[in-house]
């Protein structure tokens, strides 16, 4: 009785089991073959073919620069890079880039590099001392390959290639901006100077580092979602552009005109007075120029000394004024007769 009871229990025992694997492979199925997973398999298939034609875009421009030299095969790669041809390529790298940023910023890599080495060191160096210790050889030399790893010359040489390339690329890119190759390129690195000239003082690098890093990734996708208006925007802003240069280049053609005819009319002027100046003198004759005369010098008047003998001069003597005599109301005596008769013979001068 006892083994007849045990029978159905096992039999149901078994059928539980197999029922759980049944739905444990089922749930597993639906998970591996199903929509999502399907859905994840096409993603990360797309993903890796973009990732394939990132990589081979990486060939030299057929286009050189203004000076005629070869560019490097990183300008058609960040073109397509930043084009956003391969959308979840150049998602996975502004992802990675930014990670990394932040990575660099919130984590202390050098230190937990330190302490992952001293760790590792640490787990092989008890493993050989145990192992020799217990077992008369090390855990670690049984772990050692058989063969050391190394890096070969192709492969060296290929880093070292892909380096110098990579250097020259931000070299070339540098002066051509400089060099104003591409007027709206120069003219977007020079606003983007000024502005983070100004955010440097707001921002700190790594959160500049992730703005720029985010502008150079965003604005082409921007531009090429939004391609029609955009292009439509920037027509309307250069026809009015170039219709105020034409008015400008206009305006100066008629003053510059003005100018010239103006000038024209004072050099002919001047000429003209010029030739008839030289004409008169060729008329005239030639006549030897006399110096002007120069005054004498004034010289002392002196008298003229006499030539003949002196003769002598009879000067006459002043004739004595006698004045008038007064009024005689009385007799005043005698007068002698001398004086009387001279006055009667010599006129009287009245004062």
């Amino acid at each position: 009785m006892a083994d007849t009871a045990d029978a159905p229990a096992a039999v149901n025992g078994g059928s539980l089991l197999d029922s759980t694997k049944t739905g444990a492979a089922a749930a597993f199925d639906s998970v591996t073959n199903g929509p999502v997973a399907q859905n994840v398999k096409d993603h990360s298939a797309k993903a890796s073919a973009e990732l394939s034609n990132l990589a081979a875009s990486r060939k030299t421009p057929t286009n050189p620069a203004a000076t005629g030299q070869p560019l490097t095969h990183y300008h058609s790669f960040f073109s397509e890079l930043l084009s956003w041809k391969n959308p979840r390529a150049s998602a996975i790298a502004y992802a990675s880039i930014v990670s990394l940023i932040f990575a660099a910023r919130y984590l202390d890599v050098i230190r937990w590099a330190f302490k992952l080495s001293w760790m590792a060191l640490a787990v092989t160096v008890s493993a050989e001392a145990a192992g020799k210790l217990v077992l008369s050889h090390g855990l670690a030399t049984q772990m050692r390959p058989r063969r050391y790893y190394t890096v070969s010359r192709a492969t060296l040489d290929s880093m070292i290639g892909d380096v110098h390339e990579l250097v020259n690329f931000f070299v070339i890119e540098g002066q051509r901006i400089l060099f104003a190759e591409n007027l709206g390129a120069s003219a977007a690195a020079c606003v983007a100077a000024f502005i983070s000239y100004y955010l440097v003082k707001l921002v700190p690098y790594w959160g500049l580092a992730v703005i720029g890093t985010t502008v150079a990734f965003f604005v082409p996708l921007i531009y090429t979602t939004n391609q029609e208006l955009i292009d439509h925007h920037l027509k309307n802003a250069s026809d009015a552009i170039g219709a105020q240069t034409a008015q400008v280049r206009s305006v100066a053609q008629k003053q510059a005109d003005h100018l010239a005819t103006v000038g024209k009319q004072y050099a002919g002027d001047y000429t003209g007075k010029v030739q008839e100046m030289l004409r008169g003198r060729s008329a005239s004759p030639t006549a030897p120029t006399k110096a002007a005369p120069v005054p004498a010098a004034k010289q002392p008047v002196f008298p003229v000394p006499p030539t003949e003998e002196p003769k002598k001069q009879t000067i006459p003597e002043p004739e004595p004024v006698v004045p008038a005599a007064a009024p005689v109301s009385e007799p005043l005596g005698e007068v002698p007769a001398d004086p009387v008769a001279a006055a009667e013979k010599e006129p009287l001068v009245a004062l």
